[in-house]
């Protein structure tokens, strides 16, 4: 700002000149004999790797090849890339059944559609919908991936998530082009807009038995293939165990967290206990003690499967993490907030529910993503214990008789996958950042 007659003036940004341009790397790296030959050398650095990676990994690379003994003949000092070409399948689906894998490219599809009103600005109700997504999207999906017979509680939970899948996309679409949501615009169409509240929740209340019935009827005689756990695999295995691990490691962490600030001694001993136990414990030590101490703990003739237990402890131990971080946020908010929550009549859960916590949350958003990119990493872990996750995957190729040896490139491939995952992730953190105002100037 300018000060110009005695009045405020937005100054203009000069434009980019060359002589401006010269200015800032004069200023910012070659401001002193140091800083200049810091930057040569730092340019020289960079341009040898990256001149060394080309060369090595587009340049004087082989795509098409059958095996590596091909490749040695057509480049001996490229990359082998066919190798993880031909691989591409089991690198992302594992050994699940060819003819099957539609029902994992639905499963993916159906939770693009349940989770993507959650980024949609006019679309209300985000909370029920993000709950819906937590605690049905997995029954329908896992009985996707899994097939067999259902039993009555898998058929309820699947009409159940099948009623809010239809019921999430209709009130998105509402909510797009209207503004409005599913609940108004079915109490307008029966004419039930001047009616009591009562009414109109009995209404809706009705509809929707009405369509649960429906979607039981019609779902009874669905059924799909079996395909066993232990044809799960490569990196749809690892999304599966990350996504589960990261969908439960925020509300059990929450859960864990209150309970280690409680006054009661019993509960906070027990949660203090349990948070310490996994925490000074190695999670490939979970993981070996899930495999072998689980079924000690089960009723006679109850057994779960290695992929059950696996998931198991990465949600234990994901949880007992992300208490800690939920403490530390709950430990920055002012306890005037605590005071003021119940200067206007709320009781503890209502200051927790509505007034601590989604403080508290915004101020965690580092640390929590922070953790979940940490457990996507970890959960490749697994393949010790004889699951074959992507990196399992990886290593298998170098074990397959026409490419046996070739060790860097599947590597450097899902060192590639797990970068964008993670840059992703890290990336829409911030954005949460930025959109909360969380760590904004105050």
């Amino acid at each position: 700002m300018a000060i110009v007659n005695g009045e405020k003036t937005a100054a203009r940004s000069a434009p980019l000149t060359e002589t401006s341009f010269i200015g800032w790397l004069h200023k910012n790296l070659f401001s002193s004999w140091i800083n200049a030959i810091l930057t040569v050398v730092s340019i020289y650095i960079i341009y040898v790797a990256v001149k060394g990676i080309w060369v090595w990994g587009v340049e004087e690379a082989v795509w098409v090849a059958e095996n590596r003994r091909e490749c040695f003949k057509i480049s001996k000092d490229g990359a082998c890339w066919a190798g993880v070409i031909q691989w591409l399948e089991n690198i992302f689906y594992g050994r699940y059944p060819r003819p099957e894998l539609w029902r994992v490219n639905l499963g993916g599809l159906l939770l693009v559609v349940w989770m993507a009103p959650l980024w949609l600005p006019r679309v209300k109700n985000k909370i029920f919908i993000g709950l819906s997504t937590v605690f049905l999207y997995p029954f329908l999906a896992g009985y996707l991936f899994a097939g067999g017979d259902k039993g009555i509680f898998m058929q309820v939970v699947v009409s159940g998530a099948i009623i809010c899948l239809i019921g999430n996309t209709l009130h998105t679409i509402i909510g797009v082009f209207s503004g409005g949501g599913l609940p108004e615009n079915l109490t307008r169409l029966l004419g039930k807009t001047d009616a009591s509240d009562q009414n109109q929740r009995n209404t809706l209340l009705a509809i929707l038995a009405a369509a649960f019935v429906v979607v039981f009827l019609l779902q009874m005689g669905w059924t799909v293939e079996v395909v066993p756990w232990t044809k799960w695999g490569g990196m749809f295995l690892t999304l599966v165990i990350s996504g589960i691990g990261i969908t439960s490691a925020l509300p059990g962490g929450i859960i864990l967290a209150l309970g280690r600030r409680s006054r009661l001694p019993v509960i906070r001993v027990l949660s203090t206990s349990f948070i310490e136990l996994f925490r000074s414990v190695p999670l490939i030590t979970i993981l070996f003690m899930a495999t072998t101490m689980f079924p000690l703990f089960m009723p006679e003739g109850f057994v779960l499967n290695k992929l059950v237990q696996v998931t198991i402890a990465v949600c234990l131990f994901s949880a007992c993490y992300m208490a800690e971080t939920v403490r530390a946020g709950l430990q920055a908010i002012p306890m005037g907030q605590y005071e003021a929550a119940h200067t206007i009549g709320l009781g503890y859960w209502g200051t927790m529910g509505l007034v601590v916590m989604p403080q508290a949350l915004k101020h965690m958003i580092p640390n929590i993503v922070g953790s979940f990119i940490g457990l996507l990493k970890d959960t490749t872990l697994v393949s010790i214990i004889g699951l074959f996750d992507i990196l399992g995957m990886l290593r298998s190729i170098s074990q397959d008789v026409p490419w046996r040896g070739l060790h860097k490139e599947p590597l450097l491939f899902g060192a590639l996958l797990f970068f964008i995952i993670c840059f992703i992730m890290s990336k829409y953190s911030r954005h949460l950042e930025v959109k909360l105002s969380a760590g904004a100037n105050r």
